[in-house]
């Protein structure tokens, strides 16, 4: 810094003094030019006039003289207001904050991803969370500031997990750049794991709390909080995992690229609140139709947690796209199309038997569907199911309560598939909605349906046993019933049972009879 303010310093100078000698050339020639003039007239205008003039000559040269002398010594003086003013280059007294970026390559990891760089990696980590806090976020972790771990865009060779060496802290941001596992990683482990080891344990118990940073133990019910991992390419290297999140507290994993894992992409144990965003997941790296589709193993996202949002992901190969077995999330926006229904692949996977509370919607479930077991309080609404795509409820316990699946797409190739199917007996069955959803080549199956039946007679059977979801099962019926003719008859629901419903008259007649049943709602 300092040798170029003195490389500048030297331009101005020179620029300054070449400004100066032009200027005094232009004055010299001002000056020969007036005496020339001076002498011409002088020596056309005769001698006689010459003599009469020579005193009023000699002032008008003088006064000339000292106009020019004037100019000159005015511009001597310029030099010194020209010439910009040297910066200061004494070190400020005041108190220098260094920087809160980490450069992975500073500490000797390698972008070039030919050798291993977990150790200059780990530093990077071990670095950063060892940054100035300021306060507190939640209660007992420690609020870093915002401080990055910046991977420069390079690929990462590593050998075994990254992780911090210290819990309770947070808002950290790790981005941009590639992470490769080595050939010798563990297959049980992931390439980044947000969790308390055995070391962080006794690092936290053997650190003591200073002015600047006082340490959390055992008051935080978090391990971590707002750490955000962006911009990121995961490559597994067909050995572990992408990204395991374990009873931490909001945390953002954002525009990531996780492929070629074995176990999960993205795991997440315990804690809330975690968001996975506009990421892409897959085994293998393929655009559908893949001729080994069927050999699909993992899962793309794995949460047993609860409060957690996944939106604008996508899962493009993997035996499930995301299994779901902690409450109170939700999908939002996701495509899958990891492994057709029809080689044994999910969707969604919701093991959360007895209290699902789940919302799935404004998805695309693509060849692939959706299960879930003993549905309860769950919404699917508003998704586009391909390629034969169907929702199976798994029975436990069977029990199914609290349930709509409203306003969804269901498109088939005609092959007689429900889009809404039973694995297995439910006996324990209330406020179940399945209703508007548009369908097409797949058989329709709902929980609130209606039938007209026209005849000339006494009794009339609407039947229900192809559109109904749940067999023998009718809680609420609404019929009405219109003759012609002069006859007037009396009439009544006579039978209800095995998803039809009988209505007799006392005399023959043409009837039509409309009915509505509910198999959802009702006493």
């Amino acid at each position: 810094m300092k040798g170029s303010l003195l490389t500048t310093k030297a331009l101005l100078l020179f620029l300054n003094c070449v400004m100066i000698i032009e200027l005094m050339g232009h004055l010299m020639v001002i000056e020969v030019y007036g005496a020339n003039s001076m002498a011409t007239n002088h020596g056309s205008s005769g001698r006689l006039l010459h003599e009469n003039q020579h005193h009023g000559s000699n002032s008008n040269n003088h006064l000339l003289k000292r106009k020019m002398q004037t100019i000159k010594d005015s511009i001597a003086a310029r030099p010194s207001t020209l010439i910009s003013p040297s910066p200061n280059l004494a070190p400020s007294t005041g108190h220098i904050t260094g920087s809160r970026v980490y450069h992975v390559t500073s500490y000797g990891a390698d972008p070039t991803g030919k050798t291993d760089s977990t150790e200059a990696l780990l530093k990077a980590f071990s670095e950063a969370s060892k940054s100035i806090s300021n306060g507190f976020l939640i209660d007992g972790i420690n609020n870093l500031g915002g401080v990055e771990i910046h991977l420069n865009g390079g690929i990462y060779l590593i050998s075994r997990p990254l992780q911090f060496p210290t819990a309770y802290i947070g808002n950290i941001l790790i981005h941009g750049g590639t992470l490769k596992a080595s050939d010798n990683f563990a297959t049980d482990r992931y390439l980044i794991e947000l969790s308390v080891s055995s070391s962080s344990q006794s690092n936290q118990e053997n650190t003591t709390s200073s002015p600047n940073q006082k340490l959390s133990t055992s008051t935080a019910a978090y391990n971590f909080e707002y750490i955000t991992f962006r911009d990121l390419m995961l490559d597994c290297n067909y050995k572990g995992g992408g990204i395991a999140v374990a009873n931490s507290l909001r945390i953002g994993i954002d525009n990531c690229y996780i492929v070629h894992f074995m176990s999960e992409g993205i795991r997440v144990d315990g804690g809330h609140e975690t968001m996975i965003r506009s990421s892409y997941l897959g085994q293998h790296i393929t655009a559908g139709s893949d001729p080994g589709e069927k050999n699909f193993t993992g899962t793309g996202i794995s949460l047993a947690g609860n409060d957690n949002v996944v939106s604008d992901v996508i899962v493009f190969s993997a035996d499930t796209g995301i299994i779901l077995s902690g409450q109170a999330n939700l999908l939002s926006g996701v495509h899958l199309y990891n492994k057709a229904t029809g080689f044994g692949g999910t969707g969604i996977y919701l093991k959360l038997a007895g209290l699902t509370q789940t919302r799935i919607v404004n998805s695309y479930l693509d060849y692939t569907g959706i299960v879930a077991e003993d549905p309860v309080q769950l919404i699917i609404a508003n998704n586009f199911f391909l390629g034969d795509a169907f929702i199976s409820f798994k029975s436990v316990k069977g029990v199914a309560n609290g349930v709509n699946i409203v306003d969804n797409i269901f498109s088939g190739s005609g092959n007689g598939i429900d889009i809404v199917q039973l694995n297995g007996p439910f006996g324990d069955v209330d406020e179940i909605l399945v209703d508007r959803n548009s369908v097409k080549g797949m058989n329709v199956k709902a929980t609130v349906a209606k039938v007209a039946v026209q005849g000339n007679g006494s009794s009339w059977t609407a039947d229900f046993r192809k559109i109904l979801l749940f067999p023998n099962l009718i809680k609420h019926v609404q019929y009405t019933l219109s003759t012609s003719g002069n006859a007037f008859p009396n009439y009544a629901l006579r039978n209800v049972s095995e998803n039809q419903v009988v209505i007799e008259s006392n005399v023959p007649a043409t009837t039509s009879v409309y009915v509505m049943v509910d198999q959802g709602f009702g006493s």
